[in-house]
């Protein structure tokens, strides 16, 4: 019987083969083998493409293919990650490369009540081949508006003239690279003040002591202080009951505008949440610990880096090991899950659930994550006990907080104060209202946690309670006073727009939703019944919690400020239906 035609073995063509898709180029190779390790990992892609624009200023497509090539990825899941992050500049064949020097002025919401987007507009019309200046969401030091960052280097209480100086400036100032970390604590200096002790007396004692030291954070009222507010105690029972190995994700990557609590405790005391990294690895079996770190705090990641590496040397983390993460500039990172996809070398697009990151969360595997400010407190709370943490606040809100305090205050700054302490008793700690301002309104919870007025300011700042009920929430406690020289529907304006910058654009309730409030908001005619519609669809069709509390303050100026709202509009000028 013969073979029919489909039973041969078809013979290739002669000739030259010819590789389909962008061809990478020799230089380029050799240009990104000079900077990256040879041993390459698909979860290292983020932390590759810092090092390629660290030192070529921009992400070229040449560089990109040539990472593709050496990565053996397609060059197109390379250029969507890159394009993802704010922080990755990318540059076609066809482009100029912008500026190598590029100063970012942060327009949310605490500088932009001190006129930072009119020094940046004024500011950007000196833009030079050399230098451009452009605007950047929160850089975590609201305490110090109007900011800027030269690079990433913070650059505190800018004016004209400090922005104007840097244009002749081309290095960045030593004092800027050291301003945050005067007085951070080393390993050495963190050990000499009784540091890690708590840590040593678990490593030397057996697992009943363990499940003692786990069942006293249960006891103990530390919450999840990113944001969510969960039990600590709880959510390392559940992570220690999952099959291993088990990982865990520190979340220092605080982007909620208004927040600075956690640049100032990992620039001051970074030992102590290390040590409380440690502790949760020891009593949950955790095998891995990554740290993901905004790379708006470069002073704070090479800073943790050294100090890493110190511990390395010492036998006190011999039973785990600790990675570090650089964030590329994606709010959407503070999302648990987001977090978890980017320190894979991803996208930070957040994960639907179930299942729970408790249960699959990096790589898959069981994982642990809790925020700096939740990990801080554990080394002194195991020391002293349940009992003397709980008494730091009151009998309805037992434990104390963080709070970051900025706007119209006199001395705005971080206060440590029991939880549900309330917004007038944080101004007056504050030194009270700044000069020439009177108490108007507040927001209880950064960005996302809604804006009230000054007649609620008794209510108890705490997880649940009062604040949910009116359709807000403490979160992070970044808390923002506003004044009789600020409008409702500005701020509402400025924190909409923060939105819709930041959404992932994974879902259509939070993409559209945020572009479409934006854009009523900012037109001529004011339609609080169609803006509200929107905010109903984002709060309970959007997949994260971005989408879900994105509209809040929306919601909290329409409710509590009508007549402000309607009287900042002209009725005259647009048909509604011209932009629906």
């Amino acid at each position: 019987m013969s073979s029919s035609p489909n039973n041969q073995k078809i013979k290739k063509r002669a000739g030259n083969f010819k590789p389909k898709g962008r061809i990478a180029q020799q230089y380029a190779i050799d240009e990104i083998k000079a900077l990256i390790p040879k041993n390459l990992k698909r979860d290292m892609l983020i932390e590759y493409l810092h090092m390629i624009q660290d030192k070529f200023s921009y992400l070229s497509s040449e560089h990109l293919t040539a990472l593709a090539f050496l990565m053996n990825l397609p060059l197109a899941e390379i250029w969507e990650v890159a394009s993802f992050y704010d922080h990755f500049v990318l540059v076609k064949e066809d482009e100029t490369p912008p500026p190598a020097r590029t100063i970012r002025v942060c327009t949310s919401l605490t500088c932009s009540l001190f006129n930072s987007e009119k020094l940046l507009a004024k500011i950007s019309e000196t833009n030079s081949d050399e230098i451009q200046y452009i605007s950047a969401p929160c850089l975590g030091a609201c305490n110090k508006a109007p900011v800027a960052a030269d690079g990433h280097f913070l650059i505190p209480n800018i004016n004209f003239e400090t922005l104007q100086s840097l244009t002749n400036n081309f290095s960045i100032p030593a004092e800027n690279k050291k301003n945050i970390l005067k007085e951070v604590s080393t390993l050495d200096s963190y050990i000499e003040s009784g540091g890690y002790q708590v840590l040593n007396r678990l490593k030397s004692a057996g697992t009943q002591q363990h499940n003692a030291a786990l069942d006293e954070i249960e006891l103990a009222a530390l919450k999840g202080l990113g944001g969510a507010g969960f039990p600590t105690g709880k959510k390392w029972r559940i992570v220690s009951q999952q099959n291993g190995p088990r990982l865990m994700a520190i979340n220092a990557d605080e982007g909620e505008p208004g927040t600075f609590k956690d640049r100032f405790y990992l620039s001051t005391n970074p030992h102590q949440m290390i040590e409380g990294i440690l502790i949760a690895a020891l009593l949950v079996g955790i095998t891995d610990c990554y740290i993901y770190v905004r790379d708006e705090y470069p002073e704070i990641l090479h800073m943790l880096l050294c100090e890493i590496e110190k511990l390395d040397k010492t036998d006190l983390a011999n039973h785990t090991k600790i990675h570090l993460r650089r964030g590329a500039g994606a709010y959407i990172c503070g999302e648990e899950s987001a977090m978890i996809e980017s320190i894979e070398g991803k996208r930070g697009l957040p994960r639907h659930r179930p299942p729970f990151v408790a249960e699959n969360g990096i790589f898959g595997q069981p994982t642990l994550v809790n925020n700096v400010e939740t990990l801080y407190w554990v080394p002194e709370l195991l020391k002293k006990g349940a009992k003397w943490f709980n008494a730091q606040g009151t009998e309805k809100h037992p434990g104390h907080r963080t709070f970051s305090v900025s706007g119209r205050v006199a001395t705005p700054g971080l206060i440590l104060a029991a939880a549900g302490t309330s917004a007038k008793e944080l101004i007056r700690r504050c030194g009270g209202m700044a000069d020439g301002h009177v108490f108007k309104a507040y927001l209880p919870g950064g960005a996302s946690g809604g804006i009230l007025p000054a007649d609620k300011a008794d209510i108890a700042l705490d997880f649940g309670g009062e604040l949910a009920e009116l359709g807000c929430f403490v979160g992070s406690h970044a808390v923002i006073i506003l004044s009789d020289k600020d409008n409702i529907w500005d701020t509402a304006k400025n924190l909409m727009r923060f939105f819709k910058h930041e959404s992932c654009g994974q879902c259509t309730p939070c993409r559209v939703g945020t572009e479409k409030a934006a854009t009523l908001m900012n037109s001529d005619k004011y339609e609080p019944e169609i803006l509200s519609e929107i905010t109903t669809v984002m709060r309970y069709a959007s997949i994260c919690g971005l989408g879900q509390a994105a509209s809040n303050p929306l919601s909290c100026a329409m409710r509590f400020f009508p007549e402000e709202c309607e009287n900042s509009f002209n009725f005259n000028t647009i048909d509604s239906n011209s932009i629906r």
